[in-house]
């Protein structure tokens, strides 16, 4: 196993890593929709959906690879009435239609309104 660092993200706020590789898979944590330059978190579902993507890209990246090999994504929303919004952001991504679970939660750490994780192979 190795461990996926990159500054292109926010770093852990926990017991936990950006991501690992293990084998020919990556695995990323949760990400949050932090600019990881400022630390802050936009208020928009949209702006926020954009940050979360982004972060999840920055560490594949790290991991050499990308969105095109991503092949299950789980989404966290804060309200499912962000469906919508939110679906048409992660679409302009994850544009091969990975394997996918949404689901709304009741909080979201930071008080975000999305989070999400992906599997990716490199």
């Amino acid at each position: 196993m190795k461990t996926v660092e990159t500054k292109n993200a926010p770093g852990a706020i926990g017991p936990y890593s950006q991501g690992y590789e293990i084998g020919n898979l990556v695995f990323t944590s949760g990400q949050l929709p932090v600019d990881p330059a400022t630390g802050e978190m936009p208020k928009t579902i949209e702006e926020q959906a954009e940050w979360s993507c982004k972060n999840v890209g920055a560490i594949l990246e790290a991991a050499g690879s990308g969105f095109d090999k991503v092949v299950k994504t789980t989404c966290f929303l804060a309200d499912i009435a962000d469906f919508a919004a939110f679906n048409a952001v992660y679409a302009r991504y994850f544009t091969s239609k990975p394997a996918r679970s949404c689901v709304a939660v009741k909080q979201i750490p930071k008080g975000a309104l999305c989070e999400i994780e992906a599997i990716a192979t490199k």
